[in-house]
């Protein structure tokens, strides 16, 4: 099972139609939620939205989305539950 890039930052650029926070837009937001989207198709996004973050923005989301496989949650929800 492949983990969604989902990392709670849920802002979507008006300009791009990106999420500040995964660097997905809403149709790829969808096609990851429907049962029948394949690992491949889930793959070939991951690819393709780091390719669309860059700098600060792609950094923070590969450490957000490494903690989230390792531990079950991303660091910004994590922040929230522990304050």
């Amino acid at each position: 099972m492949i983990i969604s890039p989902c990392i709670s930052i849920c802002k979507t650029d008006p300009k791009t139609g990106y999420c500040y926070g995964c660097g997905r837009n809403n149709e790829e937001k969808k096609i990851w939620k429907l049962e029948e989207t394949t690992d491949e198709w889930k793959n070939k996004n991951l690819f393709n939205l780091k390719k669309r973050l860059t700098g600060w923005q792609l950094e923070s989301f590969k450490e957000s989305y490494k903690h989230k496989i390792d531990n079950g949650i991303s660091l910004f929800k994590k922040k929230l539950i522990n304050e």
